[in-house]
């Protein structure tokens, strides 16, 4: 349970400054939210709504709607391990089967040194390349079990630098200067497009059939 840092209020800020309206920053301010403690505590969700203007009914509504954001602990890498239809063919149930019993954990729970979840997901759009995971959403393709294992020890040695810890949604911010800001005026300043307006009838046409 916690707030965000200091620093992360004064980027939660700045992330706000690129939006028309506030409250249409909260998905990004989710992920920031996510990425400072690996999960969306709830003191952060009440505060984001603070930031946005919004109740903090409408923050949890946004956040319980998409998967991705966790609402507990997790490990610091969440193995989504697919068991659709194509995965499910190509060894997704064996692969799932492997993880739980190489990790010693279900679906849903954390490792005992807290470093990895385990999920039975639904499709996640590479049935080409199945059975396939994903480790903190990264994809991981055509997995065997001893490709498995290959993994869940490159990560314990640190030798998959390529993967960041849960919450972390890019390698790279992004900070747009003040001056090069755009789009970000409300449409109640903004007026009538000019796109929309052109393709109005003239007055002398509106009441033609």
């Amino acid at each position: 349970m916690s707030r965000l840092s200091a620093a992360n209020e004064t980027l939660a800020r700045e992330i706000i400054s690129r939006y028309p309206r506030p409250k249409s920053a909260l998905i990004p301010l989710l992920h920031l939210a996510q990425e400072q403690d690996g999960y969306v505590a709830a003191d952060a969700m009440e505060q984001l709504a603070e930031l946005v203007g919004v109740a903090p009914a409408e923050v949890l509504g946004t956040c319980t709607f998409y998967e991705m954001f966790k609402r507990e602990p997790v490990g610091k890498y969440v193995l989504n391990i697919c068991t659709n239809l194509s995965c499910q063919l190509n060894g997704g149930e064996e692969l799932l089967h492997h993880a739980e019993q190489a990790l010693g954990v279900r679906p849903g729970d954390v490792t005992d040194d807290g470093l990895f979840t385990v999920e039975d997901v639904e499709c996640i759009a590479a049935c080409t390349e199945a059975p396939c995971m994903q480790v903190n959403y990264r994809y991981e393709y055509r997995l065997t079990t001893s490709d498995f294992d290959e993994l869940i020890n490159d990560i314990r040695t640190g030798n998959r630098s390529d993967l960041p810890e849960h919450g972390t949604l890019g390698l790279v911010r992004q900070h747009i200067p003040a001056d090069r800001l755009a789009g970000n005026e409300s449409p109640e300043e903004a007026g009538t497009p000019s796109w929309f307006a052109s393709r109005q009838p003239a007055p002398e046409d509106s009441g033609k059939a």
